[in-house]
């Protein structure tokens, strides 16, 4: 079945070559997009040069047969986060037609390079499956040594508001982050995940929950790992008055966490503060939400991070 939409957006991170020391700390970009994608603007006016980019999906929500690539270059040096304008809908795509009543998938490609000093972060808002979406996502990152490397994926699977599931309907994830050698490929983290069927009533599963959220960070090659294992110590502090089930292990150079539960809040806000964790880390500045993000209360306001 021929696709409804094939988006598009290219993205260049650079830093601003100039003899104005303010300007020279700034990252930079260039962009290329094709409908339904598009930039909306981008604000570098952080005091450490970092760039924010929101992405917008024009249309009104996703359809089977929708595809989308995103292709991020993070060059040299460059310090940006890259978010959606707005929650994505995947309408529901099974049992719609007589002519395909198996429905057709949705996807989206996200191919990232990250090249030397760099550090880029990744945090779209969540994702909506109607009953009977199939939606299918790719991300592929290639992460050079000496940078660092952070994404969230939230997908929330049915609109539980209106009381209504996923069905029989599938969400597809596969996350592959590697660093290149001499020798090929070092895969620093490589997840597939499927959530469908029994998968989302299994204890094994979701257990009837209707929201599963990823973080995942990608430290520079070499990081500390006494200052590793000092953070999930901190990362799973930061759980206590949040509802649902949240887990966090290392990786060899990061940290993975999970949330299973019925809040897209609780999932945000315990990310929030593994995200200001690993800032700390960095010695970066503190991240702070996004002009674009509709919850601008702060979730640690009344619980500051450990140092």
């Amino acid at each position: 079945m021929k696709s409804q939409w094939h988006g598009t957006c290219d993205l260049r991170l650079f830093k601003k070559s100039s003899h104005k020391e303010i300007d020279s700390l700034k990252t930079m970009h260039q962009a290329k997009c094709t409908a339904p994608l598009k930039l909306m603007k981008v604000f570098n006016d952080k005091k450490d040069g970092r760039c924010e980019i929101p992405i917008l999906h024009s249309a009104g929500g996703i359809v089977g047969g929708d595809q989308l690539t995103i292709n991020i270059n993070a060059e040299e040096d460059s310090s940006a986060i890259c978010s959606s304008v707005a929650a994505q809908k995947v309408y529901g795509s099974r049992g719609r037609s007589k002519l395909n009543p198996q429905g057709s998938w949705a996807s989206q490609k996200c191919l990232f390079q990250i090249e030397k000093n760099s550090d880029f972060e990744w945090i779209p808002q969540e994702l909506i499956i109607y009953q009977g979406g199939l939606f299918e996502q790719t991300m592929t990152v290639s992460v050079d040594p000496s940078s660092s490397f952070l994404c969230v994926d939230l997908v929330r699977l049915g609109r539980t508001a209106a009381e209504e599931q996923l069905g029989n309907g599938v969400w597809r994830s596969s996350l592959e982050i590697f660093r290149k050698n001499t020798k090929g490929k070092h895969y620093e983290f490589s997840d597939r995940l499927e959530l469908s069927g029994e998968a989302l009533k299994s204890m094994h599963g979701l257990n009837e929950q209707p929201v599963f959220g990823s973080l995942t960070w990608i430290t520079p090659k070499g990081i500390n790992q006494k200052d590793l294992s000092d953070l999930l110590v901190k990362c799973r502090q930061q759980r206590s008055g949040l509802e649902g089930f949240m887990t966090c292990s290392l990786l060899e150079n990061g940290i993975s966490a999970r949330y299973t539960g019925s809040s897209t809040q609780s999932a945000r806000f315990w990310f929030y503060r593994i995200w200001s964790l690993t800032r700390i880390l960095r010695k970066l500045s503190m991240p702070e939400y996004m002009r674009i993000w509709p919850m601008q209360e702060n979730p640690s306001r009344d619980k500051k991070c450990p140092s």
